[in-house]
């Protein structure tokens, strides 16, 4: 099972992707609450006496007991998250390049006093980010496709699984920005 299960805390905000191993150690401690979605996995055990296997089916989401943590969330920056962000897709000329081909750009450049944060970097092909240079892109005479945000704690999770499930996706889903169309 390649799957992921998504793991909640009490109040419903996604904390981790899980394995199959790590969700089933969860249910057979008890610390499971509650949980959402599809059956994406199901173990099977051993016989009892009367001939009857056990299993234990996954489901797709669940939600642990534990501390609710009300800060505020930024998700790590890196390429592959970025790149994610933007779809691949190049914030200058719009055309759609495989990860090798890119690069992060910084609107404003690092050397100018730009930050190395969401709100300041977009996807850009090698060529782009060249042309550009050490230029914000209105020296440089270059259009931004998208304004550059941050992704929230739901995006972030969906940015970050390659294989996110259609009822995970809906969960998830109904949190995202109204400034994102991924889906």
């Amino acid at each position: 099972m390649n799957a992921k299960v998504l793991r909640l805390n009490k109040a419903g905000t996604p904390i981790a992707w899980l394995t199959w191993q790590e969700t089933a150690t969860l249910m057979v401690k008890d610390q499971v609450i509650w949980s959402l979605g599809e059956i994406v996995h199901t173990i099977h055990g051993g016989y009892n006496s009367l001939g009857e296997r056990s299993r234990l089916e996954l489901p797709s989401i669940i939600a642990c007991d534990g501390r609710v943590n009300s800060a505020m969330f930024t998700p790590p920056l890196t390429n592959s998250l970025l790149f994610a962000r933007d779809q691949q897709v190049c914030m200058y000329c719009g055309v759609d390049f495989p990860m090798r081909d890119l690069s992060r750009d910084h609107v404003i450049p690092t050397s100018r006093g730009g930050r190395d944060q969401w709100t300041n970097c977009v996807t850009a092909c090698r060529r782009c980010n060249n042309r550009k240079g050490n230029k914000t892109p209105e020296e440089a005479n270059m259009q931004l496709l998208a304004i550059p945000f941050a992704p929230n704690r739901y995006e972030f999770f969906y940015l970050s699984n390659r294989d996110v499930l259609a009822d995970q996706m809906d969960f998830l889903k109904t949190r995202f920005s109204k400034r994102v169309s991924w889906c």
